[in-house]
């Protein structure tokens, strides 16, 4: 579970070009939605990830490609969404 907003980065070598990604997970949270638009500013892709064991997470999937689509104004975007589902173990 993320709490707050996690960043990560990483940069790779293909055919002499460095690729940068940089991944900002804020888990979808209305608290964080104010500030999510200034993370993907720039972005040519993104990860829509959901939780395939809550469909409320599902059902939103529409409307953060529609803030996507809204934000980042460029001709070609590359979008994916994953549904996940992770299981804590708690002893």
């Amino acid at each position: 579970m993320t709490i707050g907003v996690e960043f990560a980065t990483k940069s790779i070598e293909e055919d002499g070009n460095t690729i940068k990604a940089q991944i900002w997970d804020t888990a979808g949270q209305e608290r964080y939605r104010a500030i999510t638009s200034a993370y993907y500013r720039g972005a040519v892709g993104a990860l829509l990830v959901y939780d395939i064991s809550k469909k409320h997470t599902y059902d939103n999937v529409p409307r953060w490609l529609k803030e996507l689509r809204f934000v980042l104004v460029v001709l070609y975007l590359c979008v994916f969404a994953f549904g996940e589902r992770c299981r804590t173990l708690c002893c």
